[in-house]
């Protein structure tokens, strides 16, 4: 089952020192974390858990805390992510479906943000420059 946005949201507080141990967010200053720390929601979710599926519609971008994932397009594993990883920029960033299906290969700890909040981080060039190199590096 695709976890949807309801699934993942959460209301626990972000702690500032948890996003600044994902790479996208080490940079950032205090103010900022802050800022992100406010809108950020945090989920868990099971083992063989579809996370985003190829084809749907990309409305968030997923950083992983704990846990393993699998990058699958169709039956082929592209790639396994781990703490620190994220997903979902580039659908989210360029408006378009998601390129891969996301599954969970353990039990995991995820930070979200969704397309709204990721608009409102544009005014932070340290993410978006972040984001950028990384969906370059994507392809």
């Amino acid at each position: 089952m695709v976890a949807t946005h309801r699934d993942l949201e959460a209301s626990f507080p972000m702690d500032k020192a948890r996003l600044k141990a994902i790479p996208l967010f080490e940079t950032l200053d205090d103010h900022d974390l802050g800022v992100i720390a406010t809108f950020a929601n945090e989920t868990s979710v099971s083992a063989d858990e579809v996370l985003v599926r190829e084809g749907d519609f990309s409305y968030e971008l997923i950083a992983i805390e704990e846990g393993t994932a699998e990058v699958r397009r169709g039956d082929e594993t592209l790639a396994t992510l781990g703490p620190g990883d994220y997903f979902g920029e580039v659908g989210v960033l360029r408006n378009e479906m998601r390129n891969a299906t996301v599954v969970a290969a353990t039990p995991m700890r995820l930070i979200t943000l969704t397309t709204w909040e990721l608009k409102r981080m544009r005014k932070m060039p340290g993410v978006m420059e972040k984001l950028s190199e990384t969906i370059a590096a994507r392809g």
